[in-house]
């Protein structure tokens, strides 16, 4: 935890109820959480546990049922397109399937320099805005003069899950929601995009919120792991605390279902 630092989000009491009657379901249900700033979180649960969905809340893309969200201690008000424009220059999200995160009509200069418009540089000279377009592929390892005049579906799953992370370069928001960012690629390239992922931490300060299955990523890149059943927060603490020592039975066959090199795999409980 980092109770020394400020708070850039929290989530007080948060519920998410689908439907309606006898066929409602809690997606996610009285959820509190303090995020820190510069902090790495993750929330960890498998298929159906609410993580998701507790992510499209974060971001202001799905609205709570009841609950409220804190974004830099004051609550939050998405009401307006003005309001929203202004939030998600602070709140930026990097999805599963890169596939589907871009406008399938827009070349890859229009991504960019979408990123440029709403970062509130539109008005840069076309020199300056090459440059900055530059500068944030070449953090990715990417080349620009390769990318100018491609459609995103022009790329590959791993150049396109960079790209993303090049529109975060951009960007600079205050909170990262990196929803199983790496599930759809390759061992090296999935240690290549954390290390781009961490490294903008380190620069710009950024919380960074990852959503995902695989406890043993949330062991190695978080400071504070929450714990994620039925819509419920059944555990979280340090990473350390929670994945060294668990307290709940959830939480421990999380960690058992994890295959080990050098041991026999327990398949008991598939």
């Amino acid at each position: 935890m980092n109770e020394n630092k400020p708070i850039c989000l929290s989530a007080k009491g948060v519920t998410k109820i689908f439907g309606v009657g006898q066929h409602k379901m809690r997606a996610v249900d009285n959820v509190n959480m303090d995020l820190y700033v510069g902090e790495v979180v993750s929330i960890v649960g498998e298929s159906g546990s609410g993580k998701t969905t507790l992510a499209k809340i974060l971001l202001g893309l799905t609205k709570e049922t009841e609950g409220e969200i804190y974004f830099l201690g004051q609550k939050r008000d998405l009401r307006g397109g003005k309001r929203k424009k202004e939030y998600w220059k602070n709140i930026q999200a990097i999805f599963q399937d890169p596939f589907s995160s871009f406008n399938t009509f827009n070349k890859i200069d229009s991504v960019l320099l979408d990123c440029i418009k709403l970062r509130g540089d539109g008005g840069l000279p076309k020199e300056k805005k090459i440059e900055l377009m530059k500068e944030a592929c070449g953090f990715v390892n990417l080349k620009f003069e390769e990318l100018t005049n491609k459609y995103p579906f022009e790329l590959s799953g791993g150049q396109q899950q960079r790209l993303m992370i090049a529109r975060i370069f951009l960007l600079k928001p205050k909170i990262l929601v990196a929803d199983e960012p790496t599930s759809m690629i390759d061992a090296c390239s999935r240690a290549t995009i954390l290390d781009y992922l961490m490294q903008l931490r380190n620069e710009v300060g950024m919380t960074v919120i990852f959503i995902t299955h695989d406890i043993g990523l949330a062991y190695y890149v978080s400071d504070t792991v929450y714990i994620m059943e039925h819509g419920k927060i059944v555990e979280s603490g340090s990473a350390d605390r929670v994945i060294l020592h668990p307290q709940e039975a959830y939480t421990r066959r999380l960690i058992s279902d994890v295959p080990k090199i050098h041991e026999p795999w327990d398949l008991s409980t598939v």
